[in-house]
C-alpha cells in the first residue's frame, strides 16, 4: 500500500504589533492586534516591552481615606494633594516625599472639591459647600474678599484724595485689602478697591476708615465680604473662572480674588445645547473648555474693551458629546482627551472624535460608580495617556488603566488598589502617582519589580478560515537580560492547550512535569543556564498540539524587564468544514 505523502507544513509569523481590540471577536480582529494585552506595551515592529511596575513611596501615607486626589505646583515645588473623607486635607511634597497638613477635619466637604493653580504661586481650592480657598504651600486662607464698598456719607472740605484704610482680615495670614478714594468738588464720590484681600470671614469686623479733611466733615463708608462659590475652577487668561450651575464667574484681570471689579463679571450659558449644569471647566491650548454631560463650549480671545470690561468669544463645539466624569479630562499634546460612559474622545480644535473603538468590549464592564481618573505618563520613554477605572473582570473587580499612545491601546495593571491617580512632571519626566486612599505609589517606575503580564494574540485564520489546522510547533522570540519564565498556551476557537513553560534558564522537572526550584540558604532561587543562552535574543520553541480553524497564542509571565519580538507557529492544513 502506498504511503500518503507528508502534509506540507505552513508557517505564521507575527511581528507588526498593534494594540488591543475588544470590539470584534478574537477570530475577527486584525492578525497583528491582541484580544488582550496587559502590562505589555506594543511599541512597534517586533517590539513589545513589559512595562515597569509600581514603587511604594515609603513614609508617605495619608492619615484618612482620600476622596479627591490632585496635584499643584507652587514655586519650584510640586505637591500631591489628598482631600479626605473627614473633611481634612494633606499634601506630599514630591521633592522629598514629606507629608504635611493643609486643613483639619471638617474644613472641606467630603465630595465635590476641585483644585486649580494660580501663577505658580498658590493652589486654588473650591468647595461646593464651604466656598473658595487658597493655599500657598504653608497657609490655607478663605477667599473672603472685600466686595462692594458703599459711601454712606461723602463728607466735605476735601482738597486732595484722602487715605482709605480697610481693617485687617479675620484670618491671621490673610491679605489685607486696600482701596483709594476719588473726590469731586470737595466730596468723596467714589472708592476703588486696589486689592480685594483674602481671609475676611465676618462682616461685622470689617470697617472702612476714610481720613478726615483739614476742615469739614469726614466721609464714611461700609463694605461687604464676597466669597465666590461654585463646583469647578480654573485659571485662564490672567483670571480665575468659577462655574456654578449654568453661570461662569470670572475675576478681574490679573487677580484671583477680585470678583467685583470693573473687569470682573459673569456669563450665563443659555444655549439649548447645554443640558443641565456645567460639570467642569479646564484651561488648555489657549482655550477654556466648558464641559457638560452632552456638550462642550470654548471661551477664547479674552481681552478688555475701551471701558475696562472683559470680553471674549464663546463657541459651542460639540452639541452631542460631553462627560460627567470630570477627573477623566486631560490635555494631551494639542488636544483634550476625555472619557465618558461610552467611550474616550479626542477634542482637537473644534472637532470631537472617538478614539476608543478598540475598547468597546471593555466599557460595559466598567464600574462607573467608582472613581475614574486620567493622567499623562512616560512609559518606556513614550508619552501616554492613562484612564484608570474599576473593572469587572469576569466577576472579580480590580482597578486597571486603559493606556493610549500612537493610536494604540493596551492595559496597565499596577495593583488592584490603584484608586486615584495624578500626573506630576518630575525632573523633566511626567510621572503618575496613585493612592488607594492612604498609601502612595509611583506607577510605571520600577523595572526590577515582578509584574504580571498577559499577551493574548488574535485567533489567526492562517490563510484559510474554512479548513481545520493542526499545529505542530510554536515559538516566541524575546530579548531578555535576566532569568525569565514564560507560560504559553496554544488556543483555538473552542479549546486551550495545557500550559507550556518556556525559560532561558534550565528547568528541573519531576516525573509529574512540575518544576523543581533550587534555593540557597537565604531561600533565594538559584537559576541554572546552558552556556550562551542566558541573555540577549532568545527563541523559545516547543512542540505544540492543537486543532481548530483558528489558532492563536496566550503568553503570561510574572517577570519584569524583557521584550517580545515575535510569535511563530508551524501548522498543517487538514479537512475543510
Amino acid at each position: 500500500m502506498a504511503q500518503s505523502p507528508e502534509q506540507r507544513k505552513s508557517y505564521h509569523v507575527s511581528k507588526d504589533f498593534q494594540g488591543i481590540n475588544t470590539k470584534a471577536n478574537r477570530t475577527a480582529i486584525g492578525s497583528n492586534e491582541f484580544a488582550w494585552i496587559e502590562n505589555a506595551q506594543p511599541i512597534g515592529m517586533g517590539n513589545i516591552k513589559i512595562i515597569p511596575g509600581p514603587d511604594l513611596i515609603n513614609n508617605a501615607a495619608f492619615a484618612s481615606n482620600t476622596t479627591y486626589f490632585s496635584t499643584v505646583n507652587i514655586g519650584v515645588e510640586d505637591y500631591l494633594l489628598s482631600f479626605q473623607n473627614d473633611g481634612s486635607a494633606q499634601y506630599v511634597k514630591i521633592s522629598d516625599n514629606s507629608v504635611g497638613n493643609i486643613a483639619s477635619a471638617g474644613t472641606f466637604s467630603n465630595t465635590g472639591v476641585q483644585v486649580s493653580a494660580w501663577n505658580n504661586e498658590r493652589a486654588l481650592i473650591l468647595d461646593p459647600n464651604n466656598g473658595y480657598f487658597t493655599w500657598d504651600g504653608t497657609d490655607l486662607i478663605s477667599v473672603g474678599s472685600v466686595g462692594l464698598i458703599t459711601i454712606t456719607s461723602e463728607g466735605d472740605g476735601y482738597t486732595s484724595a484722602p487715605t482709605v484704610t480697610i481693617s485687617a482680615p479675620d484670618e491671621a495670614n490673610g491679605v489685607q485689602a486696600t482701596a483709594e478714594a476719588t473726590i469731586t468738588g470737595g466730596n468723596v464720590t467714589a472708592i476703588t478697591i486696589l486689592e480685594a484681600g483674602t481671609g475676611y470671614t465676618n462682616v461685622s469686623n470689617l470697617t472702612v476708615t476714610i481720613a478726615a479733611p483739614s476742615a469739614g466733615n469726614t466721609a464714611t463708608a461700609t463694605a461687604t465680604i464676597f466669597s465666590q462659590s461654585g463646583t469647578s475652577i480654573s485659571s485662564f487668561s490672567g483670571r480665575v473662572w468659577i462655574a456654578d450651575q449654568r453661570t461662569i464667574f470670572y475675576s478681574a484681570a490679573g487677580t484671583y480674588n477680585d470678583f467685583t471689579g470693573i473687569s470682573a463679571g459673569n456669563i450665563i450659558l443659555t444655549d439649548a445645547t447645554l443640558h443641565g449644569y456645567i460639570k467642569y471647566i479646564v484651561s488648555a491650548n489657549n482655550f477654556l473648555y466648558i464641559f457638560s454631560d452632552d456638550s462642550i463650549n470654548v471661551f477664547s480671545d479674552v481681552r478688555i474693551n475701551s471701558v475696562g470690561v472683559t470680553i471674549f468669544t464663546n463657541t459651542n463645539i460639540s452639541a452631542s458629546v460631553g462627560t460627567d466624569l470630570i477627573e477623566a479630562i486631560i490635555p494631551f499634546y494639542r488636544s483634550i482627551l476625555f472619557m465618558n460612559r461610552y467611550g474616550v474622545y479626542a477634542l482637537v480644535g473644534s472637532t470631537t472624535s472617538k478614539i476608543s473603538d478598540a475598547l468597546d468590549g471593555i466599557f460595559p464592564d466598567i464600574d462607573f460608580d467608582s472613581p475614574i481618573y486620567a493622567g499623562q505618563v512616560l512609559i518606556n520613554n513614550i508619552l501616554c495617556s492613562a484612564f484608570n477605572f474599576r473593572y469587572n473582570d469576569d466577576g472579580t473587580y480590580r482597578y486597571i488603566q486603559a493606556i493610549f499612545f500612537d493610536r494604540k491601546w493596551f492595559i496597565g495593571n499596577q495593583g488592584t488598589d490603584v484608586k486615584y491617580i495624578a500626573s506630576v512632571p518630575v525632573g523633566g519626566r511626567i510621572k503618575i502617582y496613585s493612592t488607594n486612599g492612604t498609601d502612595l505609589k509611583s506607577l510605571y517606575s520600577n523595572s526590577a519589580v515582578d509584574i504580571d503580564s498577559v499577551i493574548k494574540t488574535a485567533l489567526w485564520p492562517l490563510g484559510d478560515p474554512i479548513r481545520d489546522k493542526q499545529t505542530t510547533k510554536a515559538g516566541v522570540e524575546a530579548t531578555i537580560e535576566n532569568p525569565t519564565l514564560l507560560t504559553m498556551t496554544v488556543d483555538s476557537e473552542n479549546q486551550v492547550s495545557p500550559p507550556i513553560s518556556l525559560s532561558n534558564a534550565i528547568l528541573w522537572l519531576n516525573n509529574a512535569s512540575q518544576s523543581i526550584n533550587w534555593t540557597n540558604s537565604s531561600a533565594s532561587i538559584i537559576y541554572w543556564y546552558s552556556i550562551g543562552t542566558q541573555t540577549g535574543y532568545y527563541l523559545y520553541k516547543t512542540d505544540a498540539s492543537m486543532w481548530g480553524k483558528y489558532i492563536g497564542l496566550t503568553l503570561t509571565s510574572s517577570d519584569p524587564a524583557f521584550a517580545i519580538n515575535g510569535f511563530q507557529l508551524e501548522h498543517e492544513l487538514r479537512a475543510r468544514f
